[in-house]
């Protein structure tokens, strides 16, 4: 074995610009919105079809089926939507492919568990950085701790919940590919290093972002509390007032970047 490589596979960071799957030579460009909201809730995505008011433009192609890319009118004013799947790696994957086909800049909407149970269900939270404790994102940029957000995506985030006069609290995420693995002695970790929630796909968007040079920043509201010995569910996911809100927010700041 070659003693000169890290002790670790995921810290072989490779700079090159290309990969041997580059996604612009399969996926080509087409007529798609510049601006992108990243959408986690399905059934928001499903309501907008529904209504007529979404249309697919485009589609991406896995074993587990079609990812589309919807494209949808708000005041005039074209917007991209896309549901990134759950995890790093997919979503990172598609959010290549949308990048691929034209789309710039990208607000997320999505849920989180909370390490603090103050922290209320429905509660926005801005993700300024995220702990890398995932794989993906380490593919993308050099090994470091954290990553950071898009600077103009989180101030565009802000600008609007302060606009609706919604309180949030801008902060660290910890994203980790392992929900069965947040144990008692890594949310105290997190919590101490500043992080008020933990999800699966924050560090990786961030470091897709970066390396392809398109701006991307995310809000998350607060869902099911792990903060203490016990997983307190909360019924985070069928808060559908919440989630509907929050994807008119995203939408909003996305629209608001250049």
């Amino acid at each position: 074995m070659n003693d000169l490589l890290p002790p670790y596979p995921l810290l072989e960071y490779d700079p090159a610009p290309e990969a041997i799957i580059e996604p612009s030579r399969v996926i080509g460009p087409i007529d798609a919105p510049v601006h992108c909201v990243v959408c986690f809730f399905q059934e928001v995505i499903t309501a907008l079809v529904t209504s007529g008011r979404a249309r697919e433009i485009a589609s991406s192609k896995s074993e587990m089926g079609h990812h589309p890319l919807y494209e949808l009118d708000v005041d005039g004013r074209r917007l991209g939507l896309f549901h990134p799947g759950v995890g790093a790696p997919l979503a990172a994957g598609l959010l290549e492919e949308m990048i691929a086909r034209g789309c710039r800049v990208f607000i997320a909407c999505g849920g989180a568990g909370v390490l603090d149970r103050e922290i209320a269900v429905g509660q926005v939270i801005v993700p300024t950085s995220a702990i890398r404790d995932e794989g993906t994102s380490y593919h993308y940029l050099p090994p470091s701790r954290a990553v950071t957000a898009s600077p103009a995506g989180v101030m565009a985030i802000e600008q609007t919940l302060k606009r609706h006069a919604i309180p949030y609290s801008a902060a660290k995420t910890w994203t980790t590919d392992a929900i069965y693995r947040e144990t008692p002695a890594k949310v105290r970790l997190r919590k101490a290093e500043g992080c008020l929630a933990v999800e699966m796909e924050a560090a990786a968007f961030f470091a897709v972002a970066q390396f392809r040079g398109v701006t991307f920043a995310q809000m998350l509201y607060g869902g099911d509390d792990v903060s203490g010995g016990e997983w307190d569910d909360r019924d985070w996911v069928t808060r559908t007032s919440i989630r509907e809100k929050l994807f008119w927010l995203a939408a909003e700041a996305c629209l608001s970047l250049a």
